[in-house]
């Protein structure tokens, strides 16, 4: 360590620190970065989960099926996009309260993915120091499709000097 050891106070904005209650208004919009779904993916989150539905391991009965194609759970993809919103709320996120979801059309190995984020709602919380967001996520694929939409409610860290909303 430079200067014999000794800490020094960090300075600036922590990069990859998500943003606080404070930094938001209703009706902004975030837009994520895309992930692209493999077939590595699905295999490995089939097993972790035990998802094993034919629908998504058989394919060599795939051509009976409505649905043509490596088709992946809602499960996955809904988990892909929350990983993706993660940068928004990194370390100022402190709990995940309830959503509402809707699957609207398939997301298939080889689709690229990115979540559109609207925030729908704020509201202070019962602490000072934490706030209420409500967002409703878009999960879209490299087509334009819209493949789910859910509406999670967070709990978020307020800034520390922050004068209320």
């Amino acid at each position: 360590m430079a200067g014999g050891g000794e800490a020094r106070a960090a300075r600036g904005r922590l990069l990859g620190e998500g943003m606080f209650w404070d930094d938001l208004t209703s009706g902004d919009w975030i837009r994520t970065m895309g992930r692209t779904v493999t077939e590595t993916d699905l295999v490995q989150f089939c097993n972790l989960t035990w998802l094993t539905e034919e629908l998504f391991t058989n394919i060599a009965d795939s051509e009976h099926r409505a649905i043509k194609g490596r088709v992946v759970p809602g499960a996955l993809v809904y988990s892909f996009a929350e990983g993706l919103m993660l940068p928004f709320m990194q370390r100022t996120g402190l709990a995940f309260l309830e959503a509402g979801l809707n699957v609207h059309a398939p997301t298939f190995v080889g689709d690229t993915i990115h979540v559109e984020c609207e925030v729908a709602e704020l509201r202070p919380a019962s602490s000072p120091e934490r706030g209420l967001s409500r967002t409703r996520n878009h999960v879209i694929n490299d087509r334009g499709e819209t493949v789910m939409t859910y509406s999670p409610l967070r709990l978020m860290r307020r800034r520390a000097r922050s004068t209320g909303r």
